[in-house]
């Protein structure tokens, strides 16, 4: 079994937020999109789906058999492809989008960085700041909430707070 390392972060927010983590060539989509959302600290709330394409038409959706997709694109369900078989003979890197939450509008970058052959495993390697939380207003509403326009925010919440150790996968 070999392994991929990946990198993820999300558009629209400085400084930036991010993790790089490995995965198995066997998982598929629907498993990448659980383990996306552990090591985001995302909560899994919201309706997902994973584009990707040549140039800037971004039409090849995989996603979840209940998600609404445009006419024209091309979708492919989420349980059934694998790393594997998405990457086959494609060069790496590989960049996809991943978007969160359709209605906050989180759109990540997901890139397939490299192939790990030996001693590769299930984890998280690294990362920066904590995931903003759920249901603030996706990028603008996060930026109004860390400028002290919000008084939603909790008071608990560290924006540079991230501890890799505290992410179970």
């Amino acid at each position: 079994m070999n392994y991929y390392t990946l990198k993820i972060f999300l558009y629209e927010v400085e400084p930036q937020i991010w993790r790089r983590f490995s995965v198995s060539d066997e998982t598929t989509f629907a498993e990448l999109h659980d383990v996306i959302q552990k090591v985001m600290g995302w909560n899994d709330e919201q309706a997902h789906q994973f584009r990707y394409g040549k140039g800037r038409s971004l039409t090849n959706v995989i996603g979840n058999t209940q998600e609404q997709v445009a006419p024209g694109d091309d979708f492919e369900d989420e349980r059934e492809v694998t790393l594997a078989s998405f990457i086959g003979r494609k060069r790496l890197p590989i960049r996809l989008l991943y978007r969160y939450d359709f209605f906050d509008d989180w759109t990540h970058e997901l890139v397939i960085e490299e192939k790990v052959v030996e001693g590769g495993e299930l984890k998280l390697i690294e990362g920066e700041r904590a995931c903003p939380p759920e249901d603030c207003g996706g990028p603008f509403g996060y930026r109004e909430a860390l400028g002290g326009f919000a008084e939603w925010m909790d008071d608990d919440y560290d924006p540079e707070l991230f501890d890799v150790s505290a992410v179970k996968l």
